[in-house]
């Protein structure tokens, strides 16, 4: 049997915290989703001001890029390059740029999805907070 990491709530924390601290250094209301590599839900951060729609996209950016194993934009390109049939694949709604998964030797161990502001601003506080992780 084959074993590999996964996150826990205090990389979740620490996750958020960095993507928080991008959004706030650039004054940008998001919401903040972090998943596990199954796409499940084990954070979300609203900041104040973000909109109330912004907690449903973000947490599906999440579970996209978790279960996709890859950024939601490529998906988005995707779709924006003429296939548009990829819109009624699962979860199509979370097929924004703003999803990035959490890779650890090798291994997709989750994603943070971002919903607020710009889809490449929402995939720049994405990749701050994966990047403390990593750090």
């Amino acid at each position: 049997m084959q074993s590999k990491p996964y996150l826990t709530l205090d990389d979740a924390k620490k996750i958020a915290a960095a993507a928080e601290a991008e959004a706030v250094a650039n004054k940008w209301p998001v919401t903040i989703a972090i998943t596990d590599d199954g796409g499940h839900l084990l954070w979300l951060q609203r900041l104040d001001g973000a909109a109330p729609l912004s907690s449903h996209i973000a947490a599906a950016k999440a579970r996209v890029s978790a279960l996709g194993r890859r950024e939601t934009k490529i998906y988005e390109d995707m779709i924006n390059n003429g296939r548009t049939a990829f819109g009624s694949a699962p979860f199509s709604e979370g097929m924004l740029e703003g999803g990035v998964p959490v890779i650890v030797d090798g291994h997709v161990i989750g994603a943070v999805g971002v919903s607020g502001v710009k889809s490449p601003e929402d995939a720049q506080i994405a990749k701050a907070g994966m990047a403390a992780l990593t750090a």
